[in-house]
């Protein structure tokens, strides 16, 4: 049992160092919200989904699970920056990647597309959860 679950995080953490030496395409608009260079989510102690940047990743109520679409645009997507993908990622488990209206590509979890929110300053921040009753926090 310890061998599988060491080899699983051997392959995790070398899935993640190649895909967070990538930029994508929405880097710089990402940047300028403070996300950091994308890469697949991890799960904190208290079971929220963080981005690469330790930050609390988000759900919006308005986007359809499984639809491979996010509703979040324009000023929306401003105000709740989406978690971009890597160039060379892969989808892994119940991480996948959708491709958004301006074509650039975003990580969801279960089918539910994954953001950040602009107004969180640090990791551990989670003020967006319950923002306009359409906003919660991302838990597996």
């Amino acid at each position: 049992m310890k061998a599988l679950i060491s080899a699983t995080a051997i392959a995790a953490a070398a899935l993640l160092g190649a895909c967070s030496t990538q930029q994508p395409a929405t880097n710089a608009d990402m940047a300028k919200q403070g996300a950091a260079a994308p890469s697949t989510p991890t799960v904190a102690q208290d079971g929220t989904l963080l981005g690469p940047n330790g930050r609390t990743l988000y759900f919006f109520a308005r986007d359809a699970r499984g639809s491979g679409k996010s509703a979040c645009v324009d000023q929306c997507a401003v105000n709740w920056p989406p978690l971009g993908v890597a160039a060379t990622a892969k989808p892994i488990g119940d991480y996948t990647i959708i491709t958004r209206a301006d074509g650039s590509k975003q990580w969801a979890y279960k089918g539910m597309p994954l953001y950040y929110f602009a107004k969180d300053a640090k990791p551990g921040d989670k003020t967006g959860q319950g923002v306009g009753g359409v906003w919660s926090v991302a838990k597996p």
